[in-house]
């Protein structure tokens, strides 16, 4: 008997099988699948789940865009109620001069309109950068959506809708104008205007000052006072950055690949990722600064918020990104106590940014004056030049064909010379660098340090 009841058995439970597939292949072929939070019918108002997230997206990024206004406002002292929305900046397609914190930038739609760019700079998620020729000669980086990106791709596949797509991948670039607006310093680049006319410029367009993307294998390949002086401004901006107009800024995506060098200065150039709030906390816990290699715990304050934790995100990652690599090799022997001291306050988040640039600023002071030199041995430079005035290579040097350093005097140039056996001369240059060192080279006749001295 049990024997005949096994096929039976086996029968029912194929049968249950079947019915129980029949009934999940019916549910999502007319999309009723219970475990799919978003489907795509439509709601009774007539939108679908999915166009319903798009237009919360778009929500909150024009509330963060209008968070930007009013923290502004407030920390200036401002009515709250101005605002710098599309109308409020632009009179017929150009900034208008009577808002004070845009007056600067007057590179509008009807200038832009014939301009072609000239090189490709670069692309990333979100934007594109090209190199344009302005009439006057005058050269700039133009700052587009990148139709093409992974941001732009992403959303199509989410949304299926290009104009909404395109409205809110171009947030992020409305972001950083109005971020470049508010944040004015010497080492952020600087916005010489914006266009938003889509049948001008075929979308949001701003047009920066133009810079060559910062390369760490040739800044590791430099003068100790070239990199110095990157780690210098670096520091400045961060500064800034912790008292800035806006309060205190975090560079959340804070990537040597957001900054670029213009005429031998560090600046930043894409703020996209930028934040203006100190995060939120309920306890301490909450406070918890996280990196690859080790983690920074800080108080929750009576406010709710971990004060204080951008400006140490940002020194943190000026340390790992920056500091590490440019400023302790091959630095001024005398100086190496204080570099080596900077790097250990950093390195462990021991001291503020206002703490670091008086550091800072305390060696560029020894090294412009020439006090890390008062213990230097006496020396006699054993020849004027060589016979057969031949060049040789040294590292670093600003010259990568010679050798071509920089020095605080002769008698500097002298000891340097001393120090490579290939060297047999050396002259002094009447120009000087950023510190006010003289670059010595050792290819000129004797007559011109004889001129220099």
């Amino acid at each position: 008997m049990t024997f005949s009841r096994i096929p039976f058995c086996a029968f029912l439970l194929l049968a249950l099988l079947f019915l129980s597939l029949t009934v999940i292949l019916k549910k999502w072929h007319f999309g009723l699948q219970e475990n799919k939070p978003f489907g795509d019918a439509a709601r009774p108002d007539g939108l679908t789940p999915a166009r319903d997230r798009l237009l919360q997206q778009l929500k909150e990024r024009q509330q963060e865009l209008e968070l930007l206004d009013i923290t502004f406002d407030n920390k200036q002292g401002l009515d709250p109620s101005f605002s710098t929305n599309d109308s409020a900046i632009y009179i017929n397609g150009k900034l208008s001069s009577d808002n004070p914190v845009t007056a600067k930038t007057d590179i509008g739609c009807e200038e832009l309109s014939g301009i072609k760019a000239v090189d490709f700079l670069g692309s990333g998620y979100t934007k594109t950068v090209l190199k344009a020729a302005l009439p006057q000669g005058l050269f700039v980086a133009l700052k587009s959506i990148n139709h093409q990106g992974t941001d732009m791709r992403l959303c199509m596949e989410d949304f299926q809708d290009s104009q909404g797509c395109n409205e809110l991948v171009s947030f992020k670039l409305r972001k950083e104008i109005v971020l470049l607006q508010r944040l004015q310093h010497p080492n952020i680049v600087e916005l010489k205007g914006q266009c938003q006319d889509s049948a001008l410029v075929g979308g949001i367009t701003a047009v920066l000052e133009q810079g060559m993307p910062l390369q760490m294998i040739q800044l590791l390949q430099s003068p100790w006072e070239e990199r110095f002086q990157v780690c210098l401004g670096l520091v400045q901006l961060l500064q800034y950055l912790s008292h800035s107009p806006l309060g205190s800024v975090a560079l959340l995506d804070f990537q040597p690949r957001q900054f670029v060098m213009v005429s031998g200065e560090l600046k930043l150039t894409d703020l996209d990722d930028a934040s203006i709030q100190e995060p939120a906390c309920q306890e301490d816990s909450d406070c918890l600064l996280q990196f690859p290699l080790r983690n920074f715990a800080f108080r929750c304050s009576l406010s709710r918020t971990c004060e204080g934790l951008n400006e140490m995100r940002n020194l943190y990652n000026a340390y790992r990104y920056f500091f590490t690599y440019l400023l302790p090799h091959q630095a001024p022997p005398l100086l190496k106590p204080l570099i080596h001291q900077i790097m250990n306050s950093t390195g462990d988040l021991k001291q503020s940014i206002n703490e670091t640039l008086v550091a800072f600023e305390e060696v560029l002071h020894m090294y412009k004056s020439g006090l890390h030199l008062e213990n230097l041995p006496p020396s006699i430079t054993r020849g004027m030049r060589s016979a057969a005035n031949m060049e040789y290579r040294c590292w670093p040097s600003y010259n990568k064909q010679g050798c071509v350093l920089s020095v605080h005097s002769a008698r500097e140039a002298a000891l340097i010379c001393n120090s490579h056996p290939q060297c047999t001369s050396f002259s002094l240059s009447s120009e000087k660098t950023w510190t006010g060192q003289f670059p010595v080279s050792n290819e000129s006749p004797p007559s011109e340090i004889r001129n220099v001295l």
